[in-house]
């Protein structure tokens, strides 16, 4: 995509102007970003396999409509987007969505399951899975620390805070062939594509293969911190900048992001279908 067609989609987005909240449903609100905009940059054309797979795990902490009897109900959703759908959700329109259902009655709570789920995959070009908890059942999940090892405890000098892969440096003890291990970061910060506004991140990269040096990957990982990017291409470049540096026979990169507007997003990204037991962290 060209810098101008680039320029003049990022234009017509909701997000980073003054919006009205409508009181009654419109499906129309919700913005779509071709998955490509970013992709094209990595050398990920459509015409190429993509080298992983995953999914876009949102999280909706402000979700309410009325009863058949006018009484307000709230619930906390999850929102599980395919990483090869078309389209990504742009998240400051998905908020006007959601905030569109506040005055709506409905019968039952599946009924709106049902039509966000019509919504959303038929805006993201994919399949959409929503699930809605009550706040007892979502507090029951609780919070877990980021698994694996933090490198964030490394003493280390960085002066570099403009994206630069090359930092990336293999592990200097050459007697390790071949590691598996989970690296974990709460440090990543990135700015958002079109507002400029930090967004803040937990990841979690688990891999097998050549031993990163984990200093160079926190260096690496804070060269973020001046990058505009959407979420969900932060976390395919840290994938893909990984696999050209490396020899990885497995990769996953997990990005637990802080919420904004009432919505989380978090994506996952890997050499292989992942699992990832419940992960909420502290500053979700």
């Amino acid at each position: 995509m060209s810098e101008n067609k680039t320029s003049d989609l990022l234009q017509q987005l909701s997000l980073g102007k003054q919006s009205d909240y409508k009181s009654n449903y419109d499906a129309d609100l919700l913005d779509t970003v071709p998955r490509s905009l970013t992709r094209e940059a990595l050398g990920l054309s459509s015409q190429t396999q993509l080298p992983f797979v995953g999914t876009d795990i949102w999280t909706g902490y402000e979700v309410s409509w009325l009863n058949s009897k006018g009484k307000p109900q709230v619930a906390i959703a999850e929102f599980y987007f395919d990483h090869d759908s078309e389209n990504l959700i742009e998240s400051k329109s998905f908020k006007l969505y959601l905030n569109s259902f506040n005055q709506m009655r409905y019968e039952t709570q599946d009924r709106i399951i049902s039509i966000i789920e019509h919504d959303l995959s038929s805006c993201s070009g994919a399949p959409v899975s929503v699930t809605f908890y009550s706040l007892s059942d979502y507090a029951k999940k609780g919070l877990v620390e980021t698994p694996g090892i933090s490198i964030d405890q490394l003493d280390i000098e960085i002066n570099d805070f403009d994206y630069n892969p090359l930092l990336l440096k293999k592990a200097p003890n050459k007697a390790l062939t071949n590691v598996t291990e989970i690296l974990a970061s709460d440090l990543l910060k990135s700015n958002c594509l079109v507002t400029g506004q930090p967004d803040w991140a937990s990841v979690i990269i688990q891999y097998s293969g050549t031993p990163i040096c984990h200093e160079s990957l926190l260096k690496y990982l804070v060269s973020f911190r001046g990058h505009n990017e959407f979420h969900e291409h932060c976390v395919e470049r840290i994938f893909c900048d990984l696999t050209r540096h490396f020899e990885l026979a497995n990769l996953t990169v997990y990005a637990r992001y802080t919420r904004r507007g009432g919505l989380d997003i978090n994506p996952i990204r890997s050499t292989h279908a992942v699992n990832f037991d419940w992960l909420r962290l502290a500053r979700q």
